[in-house]
């Protein structure tokens, strides 16, 4: 039964690819919706459409984003950029000036969040922890009279009940652990380091890439025609192969692949346009660019796919964010300053508030289902593949580009983690700050993506009526 159903999906999904593969391949050369003919109708395997996310995120979501990740609680991640690469020899580092990052000076950085492992509970309320402390002294004082039990918890036997947390948790985790040693990280400001066109290209970053697509995401189980070649160097439409495998299979590609594209739309959305005068450098939106890694023509017809899988990637992180609402409410966002926290936590509710609006969320209960043993071994390739790409983050050469990477990945490997942490681990699943930070930064900059797409269109539909214009002056 169960292969008679992948054999109709397979079936199914081959005859949806074969009528976008036609309506791509009837576009004239000259079209300028070319780049865009995928972003109409239903997101692929979700129960949304296209335009409904357009809408909800550029008018809703985006503007109460960009207002709350510059603020210091999510401006400051801490970050390793110096980790060395696990699976093959350091190829160089970029040598632009534009790949580099500026780290933090310690003096720079908010107070509250150097102190992370303080318990949040005690930072806000002193007036209450002296009371505490009165009531405690009376309360022990009768005690020790009536020859009450210690119920108190010494500090050696509370960090041992952290660290059995601390390893439950990352048994749960979609990213390779942080860095035991403090002194390796750096706090890195993300707002004077924006994630935008550094040169960074060639050899190191196809290598990369081709690491994630070639040896992480998942193979059609049986041999296809023709996909020899997805192993080798020589182009393939890898959506096609998307028909023989399972959802959960289906699910990585299109993560992977809505990441890569969200990267790519940002480093054509900020592109060195001019140096400028006296360091005055002017960024913007390259069009050539952007069709250059998106236009069929280009990429042999998988652009649009690419884009479209942005969608995916978008629903899945937004999904998180809403399973996640308890955990999200709960946090003190402590920076050091009581009036801004206040304020990130109304902000927080405010678009936690917004985003439980969305009529369509992504169903991730659709997925590891079936036989358990079956769906657990799944559930724990799936887990690896992704750790595997966390870690091939640590491999680019660009530091500003590793920055990113390792930001976004985490950002994503969270909201797996929210979404597929069992039910009966879910009461005591906790969210470090630095995953926090990743989480809706990373969604900031798939929302940010989602607008610039709406960007390009208009500036490619606009170039292109002038082009027809100045014709028409001519014939």
């Amino acid at each position: 039964m169960r292969i008679y159903c992948l054999l109709i999906t397979g079936l199914l999904l081959g005859a949806a690819h074969s009528e976008a593969q036609n309506k791509r391949d009837n576009n004239s050369p000259d079209d300028p919706d070319q780049c865009f003919c995928e972003l109409s109708g239903q997101v692929d395997d979700c129960d949304c459409k296209i335009e409904a996310v357009f809408t909800f995120n550029n008018l809703q979501i985006k503007p109460r984003l960009n207002s709350l990740l510059e603020r210091d609680y999510f401006k400051f991640y801490k970050v390793n950029l110096d980790r060395p690469c696990p699976f093959w020899p350091d190829d160089g580092s970029c040598a632009f000036e534009s790949c580099a990052v500026c780290p933090c000076p310690e003096e720079e950085v908010p107070c509250g969040l150097k102190e992370e492992q303080e318990e949040p509970s005690t930072k806000y309320s002193a007036e209450q922890n002296a009371a505490d402390q009165e009531s405690c002294e009376e309360t022990g004082t009768s005690e020790r009279h009536l020859g009450a039990l210690d119920t108190t918890i010494s500090k050696k036997d509370q960090a041992a009940f952290e660290t059995w947390q601390e390893h439950d948790d990352a048994l749960m985790d979609f990213c390779q652990p942080q860095d035991e040693d403090p002194s390796s990280m750096q706090y890195v400001d993300l707002t004077i380091n924006p994630e935008r066109y550094t040169g960074y290209k060639g050899k190191s970053p196809r290598r990369i890439w081709n690491s994630i697509y070639k040896e992480n995401c998942f193979k059609p189980e049986q041999e296809v025609t023709g996909y020899g070649s997805f192993a080798s160097n020589k182009f393939v439409k890898t959506s096609r192969y998307l028909a023989g495998m399972c959802l959960e299979k289906r699910a990585f590609y299109r993560l992977i692949s809505g990441l890569h594209s969200s990267i790519n739309i940002h480093l054509s959305a900020k592109y060195l346009l001019n140096e400028g005068k006296l360091g005055q450098q002017l960024w913007g939106h390259n069009v050539e660019e952007f069709k250059q890694r998106f236009h069929p023509k280009s990429t042999r017809g998988e652009g649009p796919i690419r884009l479209k899988n942005l969608f995916f990637t978008y629903l899945v992180v937004l999904r998180a964010i809403d399973k996640a609402a308890p955990i999200l409410e709960n946090e003190k966002y402590y920076s050091g300053s009581t009036e801004e926290d206040s304020d990130v936590r109304a902000a927080i509710k405010n678009l936690l508030k917004t985003v439980r609006t969305f009529p369509n969320h992504f169903n991730e209960s659709a997925m590891f289902q079936g036989d358990s043993h079956q769906a657990h071994l799944l559930m724990e390739e799936f887990r690896t593949h992704f750790r595997n790409v966390s870690k091939i983050m640590d491999c680019v050469g660009c530091d500003k580009c590793r920055l990113w990477g390792k930001l976004q990945t985490q950002g994503l490997g969270t909201a797996l983690k929210i979404l597929f942490t069992p039910a009966s681990r879910r009461k005591t699943l906790r969210l470090k700050r630095q995953e926090i930070v990743a989480l809706f930064n990373g969604f900031g900059r798939l929302s940010s993506s989602v607008k610039h797409l709406e960007e390009f269109r208009a500036m490619i539909e606009a170039e292109q009526n002038g082009e027809k214009r100045i014709q028409n002056r001519f014939f």
